[in-house]
């Protein structure tokens, strides 16, 4: 019986977040684990305004069906990745922009044991020893985190 039997890699596309897929990775192969890759895309702030006129409505689903559209494109790039390391993987997308509780949510949905991620974000440091988000998902998971800096 191995060690992990389902890891969730949380990404970014960061460079830092790449580190995290790749040890992943690793760790997936090592315990013949399958590895779920998810990224969180956020929506489209609809109270942003340009030039003060709220964007028309078409417009918000074109440029959420963009961002969702990138970042599973993120997601598929890691997929690929552990597929050419003999991975078992699958590639998935969640919309929220309450990123650590999707992180938390998808690691329970998907029956994962370990949840690998960088961390910080592309928010940076900002003079925390831990992102914010990072942070949340360690406070809340239910499985063991593992965070790679």
């Amino acid at each position: 019986m191995s060690m992990y039997e389902r890891i969730l890699v949380a990404t970014d596309g960061s460079a830092l977040s790449k580190k995290a897929v790749t040890h992943a990775i690793k760790l997936a192969a090592l315990n013949g684990a399958e590895l779920v890759a998810l990224k969180v895309v956020p929506r489209y702030p609809v109270s942003y305004f340009e030039g003060n006129v709220a964007m028309p409505a078409q417009d918000i689903k074109r440029i959420e069906k963009e961002w969702t559209a990138h970042g599973q494109s993120i997601a598929d790039a890691v997929k690929d990745a552990a597929f050419a390391k003999g991975v078992k993987a699958r590639a998935v997308t969640v919309k929220s922009d309450l990123i650590a509780e999707a992180i938390v949510a998808a690691s329970s949905k998907y029956k994962c044991d370990l949840v690998v991620m960088a961390s910080h974000g592309r928010k940076g440091i900002k003079r925390l020893l831990l992102g914010s988000e990072t942070q949340h998902v360690l406070t809340h998971s239910t499985v063991p985190v593992l965070v790679l800096r």
